[in-house]
């Protein structure tokens, strides 16, 4: 089976989980997921299949959309709230509408980030939440990550109370931290905060009403009709360009030659997904060493 299945994590699970259940449950052993979801988030995680475990990148790429929850007035080891409190700062006055709005618009674009100590950010070839579980704190690396959007999903016009909640949309790239996102609102606010609660409502295109649950799974696989809810791999690259190619060339892209850069080449595509017809065959780029021609990155045709 070749496809991506849009699974719905529930809570309580790590994304190696899924993998693993959804290995148990088709007895295939080619199965990866697009991106890690902590075990007390729930939400949209596409599950690649056979050949399209080689499209998890090219998933992952195509953006994401959370809806969390801030909790102002206190902050916690792990920056949601499965940790313990580090800092406590009661809000001392109102917080309006206003303000939020004009700190979640300056939060908006392109803004550095240092992932938390409970993360899997590999530093010195261990994973960051080691060092923490051992009490150690290390320099972490900031990266640059995407806001797209970022909304308040709240009416109210004023805030107020010793910790202050109210919930949010943000549609990010790849990389975002949303209990980071969650910790800088606060700070821009003047107060510690945490991620009290996240959902990711979106993933690799897929949204809830297209996804199933593992249980859901089993009962499809017992009645022998997965298929009707894997997609093909091409949904993995519908936000890439699309070149379209004849039968001769075909055959050439499918032993993974490179080739002389055609004329129907996507304007200003850099990379572009290669079809013919309607059957993804690869994912093809610019040569970074021969001007005038194109070469595979990745061959996905049998």
């Amino acid at each position: 089976m070749n496809g991506i299945l849009p699974l719905w994590k529930e809570k309580g699970m790590t994304s190696h989980d899924c993998v693993f259940k959804v290995r148990k449950i088709l007895k295939m052993k080619k199965v990866g997921h697009t991106g890690t979801l902590d075990p007390d988030v729930e939400g949209v995680l596409p599950i690649c299949l056979g050949r399209a475990t080689k499209l998890a990148e090219y998933i992952m790429n195509s953006g994401k959309v959370y809806e969390g929850e801030v909790t102002i007035g206190f902050s916690t080891t792990t920056e949601d709230a499965s940790g313990d409190i580090v800092e406590q700062q009661p809000v001392s006055s109102r917080i309006s509408r206003k303000d939020i709005l004009s700190v979640l618009q300056s939060l908006t674009g392109e803004i550095m980030q240092t992932p938390p100590m409970f993360s899997a950010v590999k530093v010195n070839g261990k994973r960051l939440y080691e060092y923490a579980r051992q009490g150690i704190e290390v320099e972490r690396p900031s990266r640059q990550v995407t806001i797209h959007q970022l909304d308040l999903l709240d009416e109210r016009e004023w805030f107020e109370g010793e910790a202050i909640q109210f919930s949010f949309r943000a549609s990010c790239s790849k990389g975002t931290y949303i209990r980071t996102l969650a910790v800088m609102i606060g700070e821009r606010l003047g107060y510690p905060a945490h991620m009290s609660k996240l959902i990711r409502t979106s993933s690799g295109g897929f949204d809830k009403q297209q996804c199933i649950t593992l249980d859901e799974l089993k009962q499809l696989q017992e009645k022998s009709a997965v298929s009707s809810i894997v997609q093909p791999l091409q949904t993995g690259v519908e936000h890439l360009p699309k070149w379209t190619i004849n039968d001769t060339l075909a055959k050439k892209v499918m032993n993974g030659s490179v080739l002389d850069m055609p004329a129907d080449w996507p304007e200003k595509a850099t990379e572009a997904a290669v079809f013919s017809e309607e059957n993804l065959l690869a994912i093809y780029k610019l040569h970074p060493d021969k001007p005038g021609k194109v070469k595979p990155v990745k061959v996905l045709a049998d």
